[in-house]
């Protein structure tokens, strides 16, 4: 049996996701702070959920681990982040276990129940990790920042955005199972129900059966009223059964 679509879908876009939410997570870039007061022009900082960062572009010259003179880190969504990111990545984990006990892989069938139960845990991940980012991103301006600077979006916010709409998608294409699961449940209770629907009666041997193979009759199905082979019966001792089939 081939994997259905959807298992497909949702087992490429959901390790996706993953990963785009763990590079998120990690690098120092949710939003970038540029034309700092008392600072060269192409002096830029890049501020995470875990670090600062100073980064000169004409040199490209970086350096992290600044201090936090302005209280960004202890803000509320700075906070939040740090607890759903963590804690979508772990569920994104957990959701790629259940998917490969779900989803055929070493079995003749899938698992419908457990695919299906994977996405929704891949869709709850992906909320998880589209609120603290979606959060962020309308506080961007509200955060603390140096006066006077201006502030634009980081590409880790992006690929935030971007990891929690793969997994969304991953996760409802994979959540999708659960249909089919529901009509196998259906038809195991209505096989244990009525167990002689599914099993067939005994062999009977009708008369036309029984006949000589020389006096049964041509089937319906394959009879031809059209005799095919005149004018050439005196040349070829052929049955008409090809000519018919």
């Amino acid at each position: 049996m081939r994997t259905p679509s959807v298992m497909i879908v949702g087992l490429v876009l959901s390790p996706c996701g993953l990963l785009l939410n763990l590079v998120s997570t990690l690098t120092p870039c949710w939003r970038q702070v540029s034309r700092i007061s008392g600072k060269p022009i192409d002096v830029v900082y890049q501020q995470g959920i875990w670090e600062l960062c100073q980064e000169t572009q004409s040199t490209s010259q970086r350096q992290c681990g600044l201090a936090d003179e302005l209280s960004y880190f202890p803000t509320q969504p700075v906070q939040v982040a740090k607890g759903l990111m963590v804690s979508s990545l772990v569920v994104t984990v957990v959701g790629l276990v259940v998917a490969a006990l779900g989803v055929r892989c070493w079995q003749e069938e899938p698992h419908y129940l457990l695919a299906g139960l994977s996405g929704l845990i891949f869709f709850a991940s992906g909320l998880m990790s589209l609120i603290p980012v979606s959060w962020y991103n309308h506080y961007l301006s509200a955060l603390p920042a140096p006066a006077g600077s201006t502030l634009e979006v980081g590409y880790s916010l992006v690929l935030g955005y971007l990891g929690s709409c793969l997994e969304l998608i991953g996760g409802f294409s994979l959540a999708l199972s659960l249909h089919q699961g529901c009509q196998e449940c259906r038809r195991k209770k209505t096989t244990t129900k009525y167990p002689h629907r599914s099993q067939p009666g005994p062999a009977t041997v009708s008369s036309r059966d029984s006949m000589p193979r020389s006096q049964k009759p041509a089937p319906k199905s394959f009879s031809n009223p059209v005799d095919v082979l005149e004018g050439e019966r005196s040349f070829s001792r052929s049955l008409p059964c090809d000519s018919d089939l």
